[in-house]
């Protein structure tokens, strides 16, 4: 392993989040200009902005799973250059379906990150630091989310501004490939495929030279390396089930509680207040200054508070945050008071979301799941919640008009509520707990014995 700092390693293990938050932030402010020159009709306009959804289900049911055959580091290479060549071709689409074709391969990339960076970041870092180390990915995201606000408006008066503001995410692939060839790969893999010498190098250099620390580790890993490389009927077996239960529902409910469409909502709540088109993308750019200065907080705090704590202070916090936006929409068109206390509870969302839900659903699904499938496990979860966030951004324009905006956003709030149900009962937590710790607790847990997850709580 080439010397590198433990800081230089998690920031471009978590870069390519930023390049998932880039490109699927960016489309909201470049349609508004390829619809006009491109000319295209509304199903046309939607095919542009899903494209990199579908791309996304692909990328993380296909590169995820081969992660687990091929090592974490040399797929995270891959989905660079996957990143540049769909960001490339995207800014030079001369034509329509060329755009497509572009946009589903960037969303390949996209998906693959996601399956992808969880898993590489939870195996690098020490048990006591990986909750923040791992939701270093969301703050990537986020990050990405307001370069792509920030690009939006610096190009929106430019002829040809919406090429640049898809083709610059060719910047940052072309970073994350270089700064990947340094990159070390995952000790776990490492381990699997009989490198001990080499994954002990890693260890040290990721546990400051602790030996105590990385003899244990080591051990831990080595006995667990020994299980043999799982595939799909060990994912769907008796042992892994709690971990497929929590990847499955997290992966929805994080989509479900409408996080996208309160974010794709946001633009219009801020001209209903009376703000003119420039001043709603200014503030949607404050939005998203605020959303990374949550997101950070709630790295700085991950492995201090609990993990289903988190998610169920966040799902409050949302629930009732929808709440109020919902009582202040159905009253905003003829009171300046109500408009202004949605914009308020629109905030207060986004904060919950970016301090609980965002990051930690992230973090848990890079967890849960045993080293022999860790890879097809993530994969699965990240697939789930791409078809999740497809299934309602496709479907929230046609429940928009069918509800309307405050009973729409109510249904929301109550599958906020829904979701404490959910991890109270079915996620067992997770914190300052080692990835074997927590793997060897669901074999004891499937071989019938008197230990219960909840009890390492």
């Amino acid at each position: 392993m080439r010397k590198v700092s433990t800081g230089f390693v998690y920031f471009f293990g978590a870069l390519g989040g930023l390049l998932f938050g880039y490109d699927t932030g960016v489309i909201s402010g470049a349609i508004l200009f390829i619809q006009k020159q491109m000319h295209l009709g509304p199903w046309q306009q939607g095919w542009v902005v899903s494209a990199v959804l579908l791309g996304a289900i692909l990328g993380a049911a296909i590169i995820g799973p081969s992660s687990d055959r091929y090592g974490r580091r040399k797929l995270l290479l891959l989905s660079a250059i996957i990143f540049f060549v769909g960001a490339l071709g995207s800014g030079l689409a001369p034509e329509f379906w060329t755009l497509i074709i572009s946009r589903v391969v960037l969303g390949m990339a996209v998906g693959a990150a996601s399956a992808l960076i969880p898993t590489y970041l939870a195996e690098l870092s020490p048990a006591d630091k990986r909750g923040t180390v791992s939701s270093l990915f969301q703050l990537m995201v986020m990050t990405g989310i307001l370069l792509a606000y920030i690009t939006n408006y610096a190009w929106a008066d430019m002829f040809h501004g919406w090429r640049l503001m898809l083709g610059f995410a060719a910047v940052p692939a072309a970073l994350l490939f270089f700064g990947g060839l340094i990159l070390p790969e995952s000790p776990r893999f490492l381990v699997k495929s009989g490198r001990v010498d080499d994954a002990r190098q890693v260890l040290d250099t990721m546990n400051k030279h602790d030996t105590k620390a990385v003899n244990a580790e080591l051990t831990q890993i080595q006995e667990q390396a020994k299980m043999k490389s799982g595939g799909w009927t060990e994912l769907f077996g008796k042992m892994v089930r709690p971990s497929l239960v929590i990847g499955i529902g997290l992966a929805i409910f994080q989509q479900v509680m409408g996080c996208n469409t309160v974010l794709y909502y946001a633009p219009t709540i801020f001209t209903d207040v009376g703000f003119g088109v420039n001043a709603a993308l200014l503030a949607h750019i404050g939005i998203g200054i605020f959303n990374v200065i949550v997101t950070a907080i709630a790295v700085a705090i991950m492995d201090k508070i609990d993990r289903k704590k988190m998610l169920n202070i966040g799902a409050v916090g949302m629930g009732i945050s929808l709440f109020v936006m919902s009582i202040g929409m159905k009253f905003s068109g003829g009171s300046h008071v109500a408009a202004i206390i949605s914009v308020i509870a629109l905030t207060i969302y986004i904060a919950f979301f970016s301090a609980t839900w965002g990051p930690v659903m992230w973090v848990m699904i890079g967890e849960v799941f045993p080293l022999n499938i860790r890879g097809l496990g993530n994969s699965f979860a990240s697939v789930i919640n791409w078809t999740a966030n497809m299934v309602v951004s496709l479907t929230f324009p046609a429940l928009l008009n069918f509800f309307g905006t405050g009973s729409l956003f109510i249904g929301y709030g109550v599958l906020c509520f829904a979701s404490i149900w959910f991890v109270q009962k079915k996620v067992f937590e997770t914190r300052n707990r080692s990835l074997e710790e927590i793997e060897a607790t669901l074999r004891e847990k499937a071989g019938d014995t008197a230990s219960d997850l909840s009890a390492a709580e």
